[in-house]
């Protein structure tokens, strides 16, 4: 018996996005996934990206989640040592139809996304009285 989630990891796949035929280091970010009977929160470790570097996107009940960190360095300034890597960030979700789609919030606070994607009406739990 197979149980169907609510949120599923996109697996591995032709890149169909012209982010990925871009030069340059892609990362998969790091990613917590809690669950409650209202939503599940999704959490993702983004470090270095800003809000206006990162995009979120709900299309086909696909949430892509991509996102790039530039270099700090000065023109002026020459490396010594770089152990902190710059690129892209790039994820991919399929939703299912018990989210919400349209009540889904988002909020980037040091370098860590968190999504809040309510579950439908239809999908929460729900105690039904007896008359009598």
């Amino acid at each position: 018996m197979t149980e169907k989630k609510e949120i599923q990891v996109k697996g591995k796949q032709e890149a169909a996005t012209p982010e990925q035929t871009r030069p340059g280091l892609v990362f998969t970010p790091a990613v917590d996934i809690f669950e409650t009977d209202t939503d599940i929160t999704l959490l993702a470790d983004l470090p270095g990206v800003t809000a206006d570097n990162l995009a979120i996107d709900l299309r086909d009940n696909v949430l892509t989640l991509s996102g790039e960190v530039k270099p700090f360095e000065n023109a002026d300034e020459q490396d010594i040592m770089i152990e902190y890597e710059v690129g892209k960030y790039y994820r991919q979700f399929t939703l299912s139809d018990i989210i919400d789609q349209d009540g889904i919030e988002a909020k980037l606070n040091d370098g860590v996304l968190r999504l809040r994607l309510p579950k439908a009406q239809k999908a929460q739990p729900r105690k039904i009285e007896i008359t009598t």
